[in-house]
């Protein structure tokens, strides 16, 4: 039975949010943040002012719980650690080296947390609208292709962030570098990393917002996950810009902006976590 499409909503060529219409009449939306991350889809029978809840299975219901802890667990830990490692650094609480292996031991995290989310789009319920706009379970998949899934493309961007955040973390150990040598092999891949999750977190926006651009969506816990981690990136981005080397002194533009600015978007990604952790089935 096909079930005739009412209206899609989105940006661009990315679809995130579809609204059916059954032939008896009830209403069935799908939401991309809800059905991935909660397996949930809003049911309006007609007459009725407000929504029901319709589930996926419940094995994708146990997959999305389990996912969804490890991810949120990784990044608690991760930032926790990145803030750990700010912290030795500004108050001087042990050495360069020290701090830098705390650093990388957080970065391992968000690696994990990272690909984790990606997990979470692959291995997440599709709605089917030719069985009457239900959500299904797929098999299990460690890896996939997605790029005109909007949801994919933001994961996949996040996850592409940790990985080059690994590199400038990998750097950080080298020793005896020249400012230019830092400069690109330490800060170059740190700036790049800040920008890829500034774009990972304007994409999740627009997933929710259902447009190109953010929106408030104070009620949403989705919404909150979201803004809290984009606000740590937009200061891991404040601290990577102080953390440049000047050629002409060798010395940072402002390393407690640099510190504290790790510090604080750190704590933010912890807090976010935190908040993932509920945003489950």
């Amino acid at each position: 039975m096909q079930l005739p499409q009412q209206h899609a909503e989105g940006a661009g060529p990315f679809t995130t949010r579809v609204t059916w219409q059954r032939p008896d009449g009830e209403t069935v939306v799908w939401e991309s943040r809800p059905a991935r991350r909660r397996g949930t889809l809003a049911v309006r029978s007609p007459g009725e002012t407000g929504a029901r809840t319709a589930t996926a299975d419940a094995e994708a219901l146990r997959r999305l719980r389990r996912l969804n802890g490890i991810a949120s667990a990784a990044f608690v830990v991760g930032g926790a650690l990145f803030a750990l490692g700010a912290a030795v650094s500004q108050f001087g609480w042990g050495t360069t080296a020290q701090s830098a292996a705390i650093y990388f031991a957080g970065g391992l995290f968000f690696n994990t947390g990272g690909y984790v989310c990606l997990l979470q789009v692959l291995n997440g319920p599709r709605h089917t609208p030719e069985d009457g706009g239900r959500l299904v379970t797929s098999a299990w998949k460690w890896w996939g292709y997605e790029p005109m899934r909007l949801d994919w493309l933001s994961t996949f961007v996040l996850f592409t962030g940790t990985l080059v955040f690994g590199i400038n973390l990998l750097d950080s150990f080298l020793q005896g570098l020249t400012v230019q040598q830092t400069n690109r092999l330490i800060w170059t891949p740190d700036v790049i990393g800040c920008l890829l999750f500034l774009l990972s977190g304007h994409l999740a926006f627009v997933e929710i917002c259902h447009r190109p651009w953010p929106c408030l969506r104070s009620r949403s816990l989705g919404w909150w996950v979201v803004a809290v981690n984009q606000f740590g990136s937009v200061l891991f981005m404040v601290s990577a810009v102080a953390a440049f080397t000047r050629p002409a002194t060798g010395s940072l533009v402002d390393a407690a902006v640099a510190n504290w600015g790790t510090l604080l978007g750190a704590l933010c990604f912890s807090a976010g976590g935190v908040l993932q952790a509920y945003e489950r089935p």
